[in-house]
Order: C-alpha cells, then sequence, then structure tokens
C-alpha cells in the first residue's frame, strides 16, 4: 500500500514538473513583409457578340478571339501564356416577366470567350491592352500583378518574419524579467503576394498604349515560434 502511495506521489510530482516546464515558454506570432515591384501581369480578356443565330453569334465571337490570339502572338506573347478560361453560349429571352400568359421566346443569343493572358515584359502592357481591344477584344474582367519568380522575395519575407519574432521574444523576456532560451519550435503560418495600394507610373515604352500603373506588390511570410525561458 506504502509503494502504491509513493508511486502515485512520484507521479503526481512528475506531471507537475512536466507541466511547469511546459508553460516555461515564450510564443510569439510575426509577418515578415518585402514590397518590391512587378514584373508580371496577367490579364483577362473576353470577346462578346450577340445575333439572332447562334452559329452566328459563336462565329462572330470565334473569328475575333482568333485575330486577338493571333496579334497576341506577333507581338512576341508565348503560347504557354494563353489560355481559355471560359466559353459560353446563352439565349436571349423575351416575355419572361409578362403576365399576359404568353409562353416565353428565345428572341437571339450571346456568345462569350474569355482568355487568360500573361505579360512578362511589363513594358509591353499598355501596347498589348490597346491592341487586343483593336482587334475586338470587348470584355476586360481582370487585372493583376505579380512576380515571375517569387522565391527568392518569399526567402527575405521569412527571414524577416524570424527576425522580427526573435526580437519581439527578447522583449518580452526582458519585460518579464527572465532569460530567453533556444528556439523549441517554429511553424510557419499563411503568407502570399497582394497588390499595394501605394501606385506608382510605369513607362510603357513610348508604346501609346493603355496607361497603367503597377505599383508594387507585397510579399508576406507568417511564422509562429516558441522559445524557452531559461532558469
Amino acid at each position: 500500500m506504502k509503494t502504491f502511495a509513493f508511486l502515485a506521489a512520484m507521479m503526481a510530482a512528475t506531471t507537475a514538473g512536466l507541466a511547469h516546464a511546459e508553460e516555461r515558454r515564450i510564443n510569439v506570432d510575426a509577418t515578415g513583409t518585402v514590397q518590391v515591384a512587378p514584373d508580371m501581369a496577367t490579364i483577362t480578356l473576353g470577346v462578346t457578340h450577340q445575333n439572332p443565330e447562334a452559329t452566328e453569334a459563336m462565329k462572330a465571337t470565334s473569328d475575333a478571339v482568333a485575330q486577338v490570339l493571333a496579334r497576341l502572338g506577333e507581338m512576341g506573347i508565348d503560347e504557354r501564356d494563353l489560355q481559355t478560361r471560359d466559353l459560353s453560349l446563352s439565349p436571349i429571352w423575351s416575355n419572361r416577366n409578362q403576365q399576359n400568359g404568353e409562353p416565353p421566346e428565345i428572341t437571339g443569343f450571346v456568345a462569350s470567350n474569355r482568355v487568360f493572358v500573361r505579360v512578362r515584359d511589363l513594358t509591353q502592357l499598355g501596347e498589348v491592352m490597346d491592341a487586343v481591344i483593336q482587334d475586338g477584344a470587348n470584355d476586360f474582367s481582370g487585372l493583376s500583378f505579380g512576380l515571375q519568380d517569387p522565391e527568392p522575395i518569399e526567402v527575405q519575407a521569412r527571414a524577416k518574419a524570424v527576425s522580427e519574432a526573435t526580437a519581439k521574444a527578447e522583449q518580452l523576456a526582458q519585460a518579464a524579467n527572465v532569460t530567453l532560451g533556444p528556439v523549441q519550435t517554429i511553424s510557419e503560418r499563411g503568407g502570399g503576394v497582394r497588390p499595394m495600394a501605394e501606385m506608382r507610373n510605369m513607362a510603357m515604352a513610348d508604346a501609346g498604349g493603355v496607361p497603367v500603373a503597377g505599383g508594387e506588390i507585397s510579399v508576406s511570410v507568417s511564422v509562429t515560434m516558441e522559445f524557452e525561458i531559461s532558469e
């Protein structure tokens, strides 16, 4: 009986000691952010045509898209940077909301084709947009800026996040009058590339195209770090 009581007491003491040790930690979160100029843009453009006949609506749309793609190829846009995103043909209804009992009828069709274009030379961006409008693109649904190779910038942001987390942990340890020990765990949380609100004009190489501002993009990496509190 005494042996059992002794073992139980030892287990309780060990558990309390572990719990105490686990509590002697400093946990911090930090985000490292690096702002850089973009070197790539992506455009989502499209062609939409309406006609009483479905085949004519689709033909007009397809012809215009073919012309746009040909022009982009002539301007040096690689095939790998062109992708069809959406192709649709929809009926146009009349009398759908009438209260006179007449059945609705199809009076025409709308054909639409949207294409994703990646522009790797930003000095060409305004000229590209101007050219595709002239060739029949009548629907722009997106323009975004990015990096062709974000990894080196992510490395910088990651290092900055770790540095800021370490500095934050040191401040907390100093404020609590304890000694900061070694790192116990590091984990990376979300992040990514996003455009910044501050914009600056970009040279369009005298292309005379659509004026575009590229601004800066922000590359962020977030980390969570756990430090031991030394005795």
